[in-house]
């Protein structure tokens, strides 16, 4: 709930600004400032997502022991870890943008500032740029999804090896939720990260809607 109060207030400050204000401008230090503080907690909820995976793999594979493992300490670590990964891996992401030079158009297509859409409007090379930026993507949603996965692949395997069919719906729905959640965060951010590497004939309003879906979906969907 954090991680999605904190994106929902880092976007729409710019988004109902252009709505009710029409205030289509933002210095580019702010423009900054926001777009790290999007990325920041879009990684957090990506790691919270890895955190309740293996959750769930206590849970269902060590009943027994899950008190002992995921302790009030351990899940604080686990907090500490998020905030700090994310504010390490996105910093010089963010930080390099301050070398480029913006000599072209200086409008956004998006509501908010987006990497790549920031990097666009830059008449100096963005090579490095963009390999750190994709860097950033694959060590963490990368990363994650990976673990992931490979947590609900020994979920499956416990689950399958219990007798009981009751037991196995109870175990599976536990899952459910959190299938949902993964699903809901990383549909839309896989569907954005393609629309801008090999999307550039779409319509400007298909990056647009994909970029807002995929900003105000998990924060609405998650407390459903």
């Amino acid at each position: 709930s954090t991680t999605d109060l904190g994106l929902s207030i880092s976007t729409l400050v710019t988004m109902l600004g252009i709505f009710w204000f029409d205030a289509r401008k933002i210095s580019f230090n702010a423009c900054l400032s926001q777009m790290f503080f999007i990325q920041l907690f879009t990684v957090m909820e990506s790691s919270v997502l890895l955190a309740m995976s293996f959750d769930h793999l206590v849970a269902i594979s060590n009943p027994l022991r899950y008190a002992s493992v995921l302790t009030d300490l351990k899940i604080a670590q686990i907090g500490v870890a998020i905030v700090s990964r994310g504010t390490l891996i996105l910093t010089p992401m963010v930080v390099l943008l301050k070398r480029l030079s913006f000599c072209h158009s200086h409008v956004l297509h998006h509501s908010y500032c987006f990497h790549p859409d920031v990097m666009k409007l830059s008449c100096t090379d963005t090579r490095i740029n963009s390999a750190v930026g994709l860097t950033a993507m694959l060590t963490t949603a990368g990363v994650d999804s990976i673990f992931i996965l490979l947590s609900y692949v020994l979920i499956i395997k416990t689950v399958l090896s219990i007798a009981s069919p009751e037991e196995r719906k109870k175990a599976f729905s536990t899952c459910i939720s959190h299938i949902g959640a993964v699903a809901i965060f990383y549909i839309p951010l896989i569907s954005l990260s393609f629309v801008h590497r090999f999307g550039k004939r779409a319509p400007p309003y298909v990056h647009t809607l994909i970029a807002n879906a995929y900003l105000l979906i998990p924060p609405v969907m998650n407390p459903v």
